[in-house]
């Protein structure tokens, strides 16, 4: 009851038939009777109860194996030995007839039968695996039909017994304990649902569809081939490796393309990858549809192409592009064509790459193939169809008078055929390994290893779970190969890197040019070691891109309404680079550096400053030791006629303590050239607003001597008594003691130091002092100015003194000139830039310094030096000379 509940359930969810066609119960005093009615894709039985048995009945029409094997245990087998199935129009009014196949045997999908055959005989032999215990058969034709697949796989729940009797419930009476197949991912998919509630455990050989994978879904599914997701892992991998940014995609319009397809599209997203245009398409679909995909891929930009195809649909769509070539293209290939040698006849594929299973040997294989004698050709009508087609005749008892008739002297081991072609056996040795995996699972669950020997419960039954549960822990070594599997039911990927390359010949051969193993850490899965044949047997890379690459110093913008891959190239702004390709922004460099003309690197501001190296800087630092010197000189000539009228005349302790300011005033500046220093940032204001105090006292002193002594000329006048040597002293000592204490309060305070300015410029550093506290020197510019006002104000009251007697015209005219030096001075310095700053405050210095010596001692010296005779006293006391 449980189990005919269990087959109405999953006939409803797959939609086979409604439910007044599944089955009708009734029951009775003396049992529970079932009756159930045939549809075209499913088996169903009947049984009734009775005192000591139950009778089973098959109510469907029993399909009959391809190839069978009695045996202790049996192992069921499905494979899409031919094209499609042929379609059959139902009248509903007649039981239908049995599904047959149609189209030509497919050769490959034969010797995948006949491969697990040859392994259940190897395994019968082998005295160490299942010892004592013969396994058997049931392989059948999938048709490459679903509807077969799921009847099928309905089959091999039941057996093909059509009445038998059991003490059990009917649904176990002819349980094989595991199936190998489907090839296909949909078909594997029917099959997974309708045997998955009997526990009955599939190991597909070519069915890698990511979804498999979920153990929710099948949990009794496993396969030996590793599943697309790891497949597509390692073509958007492959894809990033060779640069290739803009792609196109074309995949079966199946489980295994829209499973594939969809799982590599995501990974190609996370790699950068950009998909041109997508498109599907499936064999069935008609020529239109086909015309419309091959359409798509003439008219596209993207040079490569991922293909994610059966090897049905890529026939298909290469014979539709060969009627119209197309420009060259880069083929990227999954597993399930990329090796197939049926589609190495489209020349224009050269260069195709793509990841295959790993290539193997199967010891003895090649001489069963090849082992075809006509008493076994005869006893298979797959054998006899395709030894017919094969050799294009018919054999003697299927003969027909208009057709030839084979006489024996064929000779299968001269053909070329993909079922005799053993040269790269790939998707074979996934078949080999299925059927060994069940096996090493019957054994585990019926025998146990002793020492040396191996005992085999013969006579005890098992069941299909206990099968599954062991085939979940296998762990075996065959021929040289692991065969385990993952908690998903998966084996430890690894694919060989495949390319099609053109021989001498012309003709295209499959080479093994590097391999794939997603066990290794990141990064070091791929392994290249021959050179690649690119499309059209080009050996440099193909370059696909929607955009070319953005070189360093640009960015990449965004074209809008396109994918991420097209972009335009745009220079980095002022102040910032991109040192790498493709950069999608710039960044600004440190503070102190700045761009190349390129703008890809950064370098180091030049470091500017008034140096004693540049033109400038000589000009100044000449300028200033010509003053100097000029000071020395002047005062070496007043010290020489220092008894003369006109310099006692003119307070010769104070003209030499003008000159010897006038000197440091014309020293101080060098202090002003060269790179700033904690000392010289110190020095330089400091000692310009200590030694301009003292040179401006000492003016100032003069000034009021002037006034003090024509006041002194006055009869009755004892006024020069209040202003004699040591007052006058005490003034330029007291002046100047007062900017000494404020440049004392600076330099605790806030002292000046040296900075780096990086504002004034962007491309150069303009190393200078800071003024550490701007009140502090806008307060020695203000004491100097006040100072030098004072002077100026005391020099013009005295302007209107006998000529000859007074030097204040000649003081008024310096002050004048130092104070118009000094105002313009302001404006000039807030808005010189950098390194002018510097020099305008030294012409300042150097301006007004040679104001005040010109203005005041060069009159005295031309006087000393090329007028002596008015260089006496009648001529300074007279105030209206001649």
């Amino acid at each position: 009851m449980e189990i005919s509940a269990l087959f109405i359930g999953l006939i409803l969810s797959l939609g086979l038939c409604d439910l007044s066609s599944v089955l009708a119960v009734n029951t009775s005093g003396d049992g529970l009777k079932q009756g159930a009615m045939h549809t075209e894709d499913r088996t169903v039985a009947e049984f009734s109860t009775e005192a000591s048995s139950v009778k089973c009945k098959l109510q469907g029409i029993v399909r009959q194996p391809a190839f069978s094997m009695d045996g202790d245990y049996v192992i069921g087998g499905v494979f899409s030995i031919h094209h499609y199935m042929q379609t059959v129009d139902h009248n509903y009014t007649t039981m239908p007839e049995p599904q047959k196949c149609s189209g030509s045997i497919k050769s490959r999908e034969l010797r995948f039968a006949r491969t697990m055959v040859y392994a259940i005989e190897e395994i019968n032999n082998n005295t160490e695996l299942l010892p004592g215990i013969k396994l058997g058969y049931e392989i059948h034709d999938s048709c490459a039909a679903v509807p077969v697949a799921v009847h099928v796989a309905f089959q091999l729940a039941n057996g093909l017994d059509t009445v038998f009797y059991t003490a059990d419930k009917c649904s176990q009476s002819g349980m094989v304990m595991g199936i190998v197949g489907e090839s296909g991912s949909t078909p594997s998919i029917s099959m997974s649902r309708i045997i998955g509630p009997f526990d009955i455990p599939q190991v597909s050989h070519s069915s890698t569809c990511a979804c498999l994978s979920n153990k929710q879904q099948y949990p009794t599914f496993f396969r030996t081939i590793p599943s697309d997701q790891v497949q597509a892992d390692a073509l958007a991998k492959l894809v990033k490796r060779f640069g290739w940014t803009w792609i196109g995609a074309v995949r079966s319009d199946s489980d295994y393309g829209n499973n594939g397809m969809a799982s590599f599209l995501d990974v190609a997203q996370k790699e950068g990858i950009c998909v041109e245009y997508s498109v599907s398409f499936y064999r069935s679909h008609p020529r239109s549809r086909i015309q419309r995909v091959a359409d798509v891929i003439r008219r596209s930009t993207a040079l490569v192409i991922v293909a994610f195809l059966a090897s049905g649909e890529l026939r298909i769509l290469l014979e539709e592009l060969s009627r119209e070539p197309s420009p060259p293209r880069q083929w990227i290939g999954s597993e399930d064509w990329v090796t197939n040698p049926d589609m190495l006849r489209f020349s224009f594929c050269a260069g195709a790459i793509g990841f295959g299973i790993q290539q193997s040997v199967i010891p003895g294989l090649r001489e069963f193939l090849l082992d075809l004698p006509p008493s076994k050709v005869a006893a298979s009508p797959v054998l006899t169809e395709f030894w017919e087609g094969a050799f294009n005749c018919r054999l003697e008892k299927s003969a027909a008078t208009d057709e030839s008739v084979c006489d024996g002297s064929e000779d299968i081991r001269t053909l070329k055929d993909l079922y005799t072609d053993t040269s790269q056996l790939r998707i074979t040795h996934m078949v080999y390994k299925a059927a060994y995996a069940i096996a090493h699972a019957i054994h585990n669950a019926v025998c146990q290893d002793t020492n040396s020997t191996t005992q085999c419960n013969k006579i005890s039954r098992i069941e299909a779970k206990q099968v599954l549960n062991q085939l979940k822990k296998v762990n075996f070594s065959q021929n040289g190969y692991d065969v385990s599997f993952d908690a998903n039911g998966d084996p430890v990927a690894k694919y060989e890197l495949v390319n099609w390359q053109k021989t001498e010949s012309g003709s295209i051969e499959v080479v093994t040019v590097g391999y794939y193993d997603a066990s290794l850490p990141v990064g070091q899965e791929f392994h290249i070691n021959k050179n690649i044949s690119w499309v059209e047997g080009g050996s440099q890379v193909p370059v696909s891109v929607c955009s070319d690459s953005c070189r360093p110093g640009t960015r990449k913008v965004l074209q809008i309404g396109k994918p991420i891959c097209c972009y335009d190239c745009i220079p980095c702004p002022e102040g910032e680079i991109s040192n790498v390709t493709d950069s999608p922004d710039c960044f600004p460099c440190p503070k102190e550096f700045w761009p190349n003309t390129e703008r890809d690197t950064c370098f180091p501001k030049p470091v500017e400053f008034l140096s004693f190296d540049e033109v400038l800087g000589i000009i100044l630092a000449a300028f200033s030791l010509g003053g100097a010197c000029l000071a020395i000189i002047t005062a070496a000539v007043f010290f020489h006629h220092r008894t003369s009228p006109i310099v006692r005349a003119n307070n010769s302790e104070l003209s030499f303590l003008l000159l010897f300011s006038l000197t440091l005033c014309f020293l101080c500046s060098l202090t002003f050239i060269g790179a700033p220093s904690d000392w010289s940032c110190k020095l330089r204001h400091t000692a310009f607003g200590i030694t301009f105090v003292l040179c401006i006292s000492c003016v100032l002193g003069k000034t009021i001597v002037v006034l003090m002594a024509f006041k002194a000329t006055l009869p009755g006048s004892n006024v020069m008594k209040w202003f004699g040597p040591p007052q006058q002293r005490l003034t330029v000592v007291s002046f100047t003691f007062i900017q000494i204490l404020i440049c004392t309060v600076w330099l605790v305070v806030s002292p000046p130091f040296p900075m780096k300015n990086l504002t004034v410029y962007k491309k150069r550093i303009i190393l200078e002092c800071a003024l550490g506290s701007a009140i502090g020197f806008w307060a020695v510019l203000g004491y100097i100015g006040l100072l030098a006002v004072f002077c100026l104000v005391l020099a013009v009251l005295a302007r209107k003194l006998p000529d000859n007697f007074n030097e204040a015209k000649l003081i008024t005219f310096s002050m004048l000139i130092f104070c118009a030096v000094w105002i313009t001075f302001i404006p000039a310095y807030v808005s010189s830039p950098g390194k002018f700053t510097v020099a305008v405050e030294i012409f300042a210095i150097l301006a007004s310094s040679f104001g005040l010596i010109l203005c005041i001692f060069a009159p005295k010296c031309f006087i000393i030096l090329f007028k002596p005779e008015k260089n006496t006293k009648k001529h300074l006391m007279n105030k209206n000379p001649p």
